[in-house]
């Protein structure tokens, strides 16, 4: 492969090399969200700004760790997660926003993915559509975890990612209305619990590098609520699921040092 980064030892799209991160990362969306993540690590210092891509790296239990914005959507997780193994990292928690589909997911509660439905294309370049896209055990069990202690409202189980944000909230306009709706009522009567857009890709890469991924979000919304008349206020401060995401990072450190001390 051609070394667009000329032979400087960082990585091209997200500006960072070995030495610049933890083993362990928090995969936000949002680079905004970076300052605001790194602020629960000990000594926290920005590392890198390119593109979407901010990365903040600091310590848990004295371990070096790191956050890491990856934009909106598959592709620019893929590479995300795809650069920062290639610098050694080998856990990744995304946390991040979505909307509700069944009717007990509130607004301001918090999912955790225990799959992801592979309605996006980023994950059919890795691996064919049969392969299901599921996290790493150690990954849920460590953010129910740090839901249960943090006593916040949480749900796990599987849900449903996309690659058009207007396809899921308007496709009736859609050329391809007949498609979207269908399946869409198809994930209802599965049990889906809500709709966001990176889990699939990076379940899906995270299981070719053979690293650990997990995922948390924070709930805005739930249109299904919102058709049926039910109450749907909006909910769009962060910081319960950056808290999940965090303590589930804490509980991996932990675990992964009671069994091998690094």
């Amino acid at each position: 492969m051609v070394d667009y980064a000329e032979g400087s030892g960082k990585q091209y799209h997200t500006g960072v090399g070995p030495e610049d991160i933890g083993k362990y990362v928090i995969l936000p969306g949002d680079p905004k969200r970076c300052a605001k993540i790194a602020s629960h690590f000990d000594n926290p210092r920005l590392v890198a700004d390119v593109r979407e891509y901010t990365t903040y790296t600091g310590t848990l239990e004295g371990v070096k760790v790191s956050v890491t914005s990856t934009g909106i959507g598959g592709p620019s997780a893929a590479i995300a997660i795809e650069e920062l193994s290639k610098c050694g990292a080998h856990t990744f928690l995304r946390t991040g926003t979505c909307g509700g589909m069944q009717e007990n997911v509130l607004s301001g509660d918090i999912v955790i993915a225990t799959g992801a439905i592979r309605m996006e294309g980023t994950s059919r370049e890795f691996a064919p559509i049969e392969y299901p896209a599921v996290p790493d055990i150690e990954c849920v069990n460590a953010l129910i975890k740090a839901a249960k202690d943090k006593n916040i409202s949480y749900h796990a189980g599987v849900v449903q990612c996309k690659d058009s944000f207007f396809g899921q909230h308007e496709p009736e306009v859609m050329p391809v209305s007949y498609e979207l709706e269908n399946k869409w009522q198809a994930w209802l009567r599965m049990g889906c619990l809500a709709s966001e857009m990176e889990s699939a890709a990076l379940f899906i890469a995270g299981s070719f590098l053979r690293v650990r991924v997990g995922s948390c979000f924070l709930v805005v919304a739930n249109q299904e609520r919102a058709k049926k008349g039910l109450p749907n206020p909006q909910v769009h401060d962060t910081e319960l699921s950056v808290r999940v995401a965090v303590e589930g990072l804490r509980n991996l450190i932990k675990e992964d040092l009671k069994k091998n001390g690094k």
